[in-house]
């Protein structure tokens, strides 16, 4: 009932602010005579800001056509490589890509979509053959379809790996980080000839005992049993997915925002300023990041309330407790794919040395295989989108992935 609920009470939102909107793209038309006048104009940059904050957003695309290679321009597409019930494997095609090291990049399920990491995909797309995890809505999955917990999310990892071939390497961003480390252990285990070159994991609760923050605190204020019954709703019968049981990507969303409530007000205060001074790219800047920060999807049952008990409560990887369709996961099988643990020193989801656990959680696997680096003002989003990751980040990922595709 709350699902649909909250579904109504959406589209009368969104009703409401496509007038809003409306309204204030008439004040601010070159017919109006008055467009320009300071009262006007505070009203339209008011009337655009609630417009657009009330707006529904729904699934992005990459839009990624072109990119640069060496200073010269190249033609980007993109291709559906392989096809799922809960998600597709991406790749970006361009010329001069034959040489170039195979990229998996794991985007998370976490409430957005894959094109939360369109900044991460755009700069490494330039020196790599990049392919990415495209994961579904699980609204518009059918029950039929059966379930999706961690062990299918690891089945994914290790069977687009073997898509892909031999010597590829994986990156994770936050999340897929758990089931990506737990991936390249059971493929290690087995010798499997696609087990991953690298992995580079980014911000991932690998042991969320260490660096605790909100996020970490919140999961363990209330037993298992009330995240089943106040997280978990069913998916209305206007979808494809109706009857299944979901975590709603607009309750992450109202999780999410209200752990930096003030700087959302901020940001939004910005943006109508932005419209008022007529700063037009700090305007299409605002809102680009939050079209994108409110397309959000929801995330299966089974899958989130396993992440909550098995990684944020029980922490069942770093001590050596979990299983894959019930064989034990044994990170000191990884003896031969370079890991690199990338942290942001300001982080509220992921703090600092959650990441970095399982750099001393790979017993076997050699120093000189193993990187760390800390991005001392990087926040959780700038560790893999916008200036720290460009500027900070990337160079040291880079580096790191050509280091280990010639050794």
């Amino acid at each position: 009932m709350l699902y649909t609920a909250l579904e109504v009470q959406r589209n009368w939102m969104a009703k409401a602010g496509s007038l809003m909107s409306l309204t204030a793209d008439m004040m601010g038309h070159p017919s109006n005579p008055w467009a320009h006048a300071k009262p006007v104009k505070a009203m339209r940059g008011l009337f655009d800001t609630v417009g657009h904050a009330s707006a529904h957003y729904g699934k992005p695309r990459f839009g990624l056509t072109e990119t640069e290679v060496d200073g010269i321009p190249v033609r980007v597409r993109e291709e559906i490589v392989d096809t799922r019930a809960f998600g597709s494997l991406l790749r970006f095609v361009r010329e001069g890509m034959e040489d170039a090291p195979k990229l998996l990049i794991v985007a998370p399920m976490s409430g957005h979509f894959a094109t939360l990491l369109r900044g991460t995909v755009t700069r490494l797309l330039q020196k790599h053959d990049v392919y990415i995890t495209d994961w579904a809505d699980a609204r518009d999955v059918p029950v039929s379809a059966g379930r999706f917990g961690l062990d299918e999310y690891i089945d994914y990892v290790m069977d687009w790996l073997r898509l892909i071939g031999p010597n590829t390497h994986m990156l994770a961003v936050c999340q897929p980080s758990v089931p990506a480390l737990a991936a390249t252990a059971l493929m290690g285990a087995a010798k499997d000839p696609c087990r991953p070159k690298s992995l580079t994991m980014m911000g991932g609760p690998i042991d969320t005992r260490e660096g605790q923050t909100e996020v970490n605190r919140m999961s363990h204020q209330r037993p298992l049993a009330w995240f089943k019954q106040f997280a978990i709703h069913t998916v209305p019968a206007n979808y494809k997915g109706a009857g299944r049981k979901v975590y709603p990507g607009f309750m992450q969303l109202s999780a999410f925002m209200s752990m930096n409530l003030a700087n959302h007000v901020h940001q939004h205060f910005t943006l109508a300023r932005a419209i008022y001074h007529d700063h037009h790219d700090g305007e299409h800047a605002i809102k680009n990041f939050y079209a994108e920060y409110r397309a959000v999807c929801d995330m299966t049952a089974e899958f989130y309330i396993e992440t909550v008990d098995k990684v944020f409560q029980r922490h069942l990887l770093p001590k050596g407790e979990l299983t894959h369709r019930g064989t034990r996961v044994d990170l000191g099988a990884i003896t031969d794919t370079a890991i690199l643990a990338v942290e942001g020193g300001r982080d509220d989801i992921s703090g600092v040395g959650q990441t970095k656990s399982a750099l001393t959680g790979t017993p076997n696997l050699p120093d000189s295989h193993k990187r760390y680096f800390l991005c001392e003002l990087a926040g959780h989003y700038g560790i893999f989108n916008g200036t720290r990751w460009n500027h900070d980040v990337a160079p040291v990922v880079e580096a790191f992935i050509e280091t280990f595709e010639t050794a």
